[in-house]
């Protein structure tokens, strides 16, 4: 059983690498993820190499707390936490605006997914860390993606840094987050349910 000193050796093992450029496998409020400093571009090329996947194919940021989506972006409504607080699955929001952040996370029209978690250890970690975390899917592009840590591919776990033991021996069957567009007018567009 895992302790609270275990929890606090992975967030401080994570800090290290983050600081650093480096990779990490974690668990998040949805699937494992691959996660960098999302404002390092080397970093964030790193995790574009390792799933060998495209850098015109965006990644998801996660944040730790609503001031954080203001400070990432230029003008969102602030509409949208009300909407977060009815939601019942994560839900991760594209915004328009993205400023603060590596150039090769944000597409090509300015926006950036971000997704506010809701998950003690990435929060921790987020808040420690004071910048925002990048987080795809632990796979290789193309491939299945792995609800819990056993299914991850061996060339992911080799390629980064540090691997978190967090949970890893957690088989809840976790799920990718929504993803919706935030729209002007206040409404949404659901691009992945």
């Amino acid at each position: 059983m895992a302790t609270e000193q275990d929890f606090n050796d992975d967030i401080t093992a994570c800090l290290s690498v983050l600081r650093s450029g480096g990779l990490i496998l974690y668990p998040t409020d949805t699937i494992w993820g691959i996660g960098c400093d999302a404002t390092n571009p080397g970093a964030v090329s790193k995790v574009y190499a390792l799933k060998q996947r495209a850098e015109t194919k965006s990644l998801i940021v996660l944040v730790a707390d609503q001031r954080d989506i203001l400070k990432y972006t230029t003008q969102p409504d602030l509409r949208i936490f009300d909407f977060l607080k009815n939601v019942q699955k994560p839900t991760t929001v594209i915004y328009e605006g993205a400023i603060g952040l590596a150039a090769n996370l944000i597409s090509t029209d300015g926006t950036i997914a971000i997704r506010l978690i809701n998950d003690d250890f990435c929060r921790h970690l987020i808040r420690r860390f004071r910048k925002p975390l990048v987080s795809t899917s632990a796979n290789i592009s193309g491939a299945g993606t792995p609800a819990i840590y056993r299914e991850v591919d061996p060339h992911i776990i080799a390629g980064v840094n540090y691997v978190v033991n967090h949970r890893r021996n957690d088989d809840t069957r976790f799920h990718p987050s929504a993803i919706i567009k935030w729209n002007a007018d206040g409404t949404h567009t659901d691009i992945r349910s």
